[in-house]
Order: C-alpha cells, then structure tokens, then sequence
C-alpha cells in the first residue's frame, strides 16, 4: 500500500512547473490536499499544465532569473495563500552536451543562471517569508514552518562526461541545501534535496540513443526513474513526518549512487 499524507490546507509553489516531473510532483501534492501554484516561463504550458491538474492548482508566468519578479510573486503567494508551506525547485535545464572546450560561454553561464542562481533567488524569497510565519505542530509535536525540496541531480555528486555546467548546477545546489538547511535548522524549516540518476522526462528526450545509453549503462536497474517515483520521494519531503532530516540528500539513483 502507498504511503498516504495529509497536506490539506498547505500550499505549494513549484518551480518549473509547467514541465513533465513539475506536473507530476504538482499531481501528487494536489492528491495530498495541498494546493499549489506553477512558476513558470511557458505561458501556453503553464495553462495545460493547470487545465490537467484542477482547480487547486494556478500559475504565475516568471523569469526566475529576475530577483524583481520572484520577489514580487513570493509577495502575491503570500497575499493570495496567506503562507507558503512548500516549495519545490524543480526548474531546470541541460545546456550543451559537449566536452568543456567546445562548449559556449553563454550556455554554460545560462544553465547556472536556471539551474543554480534562480534557485537561490526563490530559496532566498521564500525562505524569508516562511521565517515570518507561525509555526505549525508535526505529527510529533516539533515547530515546524515549512519544507524546501530542491530537484538536483546524482551528476552532481559524481560529474559526468560532456555534462559540466549541469554537473557544475546541481553540485551547486546540493552545497546549497546543505547551507541553507544548517542556518534554517532552528526555524522549523526543512531543507533538503532529491539527486535523480535520471528520470523520463522531457530533458531525457533531448539527448542522444547514444547518451541515453551511455546514462542506462551506469545504473544498476537498468532504467530511468518514473516521474511518479519521483513525485513520491518528494512528497514524503514535503509533509511533517520528515521533520529531522534537513539537509539530507536523497537518492533515487536505481543503484547509481556510491555515496
């Protein structure tokens, strides 16, 4: 039987949202109660996306890169929602598969500026706003304000061959959910991260027969996680019953993990 929880009355904002693993992660919240809001530059996604998931899921088209509009949709999340409970950043891309030096400079410092910098603008809203709202009780009586998940990657535990700037992006992002979940530890805050082998996704269909290959040969299961397995390691992070594991890294690697 499938864990069940309870997040009715949270509210979520995930990042990327309009993509297939921020649909899928948006599902399984929408499934727990919450209600959650897709932050995303593909306006015409972004509607489908919402149309598929129901009226507890709405949108906000952003730039995530521009702190003026992140700042502004905290504020109207906060306006709308009254708090913000979760927040998922999920928002990414691959960039250039290429060795280094025949990469470009403006990709590589793109794929930082989505996968790394824009979460830290997001993490840097949110997170300020969630520190002024009253603490609710976990399930074992612990403050808690709310739980950040941040979508990283087992590339950036290990680097990866013609993958520098997202290798570089998501070890980024997994010093930052270790940085943020230590000086939010006393706040009711949960900060932790998910570090996918690879999922099918959208991103799994830019690459080559030859990469997916290349990829599938490193796992030990011998194929890409599901978005729902996915969604469901995510879920779990984002309710109260993980109340003591801020700043842990989690695996869903089919085997690729080493450490």
């Amino acid at each position: 039987m499938s864990a069940r929880y309870d997040l009715s009355g949270r509210h979520a904002i995930v990042t990327g949202g309009a993509g297939g693993l921020g649909r899928g992660i948006a599902h399984a919240l929408i499934e727990a109660g919450a209600s959650v809001t897709l932050w995303d530059q593909d306006a015409d996604s972004l509607s489908q996306a919402v149309s598929e998931l129901g009226r507890r899921a709405s949108q906000r088209q952003i730039d995530i890169r521009d702190v003026n509009a992140v700042e502004a949709a905290a504020d109207a999340a906060v306006s709308t929602r009254g708090r913000i409970d979760i927040l998922i950043n999920n928002a990414g891309v691959l960039g250039e598969v290429k060795p280094i030096w025949e990469t470009t400079p403006d990709n590589f410092q793109r794929v930082l500026q989505v996968n790394l910098f824009a979460a830290y603008l997001v993490t840097r809203a949110i997170v300020g706003r969630m520190l002024r709202q009253e603490p609710r009780r976990s399930p074992d009586c612990h403050p808690l304000r709310g739980h950040v998940v941040n979508i990283a990657s087992i590339q950036g535990k290990e680097g990866m061959a013609m993958a520098a700037a997202y290798s570089a992006s998501k070890a980024g992002l997994i010093a930052l959910t270790k940085s943020v979940a230590k000086e939010t530890a006393k706040e009711g805050i949960i900060v932790t991260a998910v570090t996918p082998a690879a999922a099918e996704t959208a991103m799994a269909k830019e690459i080559s027969a030859e990469r997916r290959a290349d990829i599938m040969s490193r796992i030990p299961m011998g194929r890409f996680a599901e978005v729902a397995e996915v969604a469901r390691l995510v879920l779990w992070l984002s309710s109260d019953d993980c109340s003591f594991s801020t700043g842990g890294i989690f695996d869903l690697s089919g085997g690729r993990a080493t450490y």
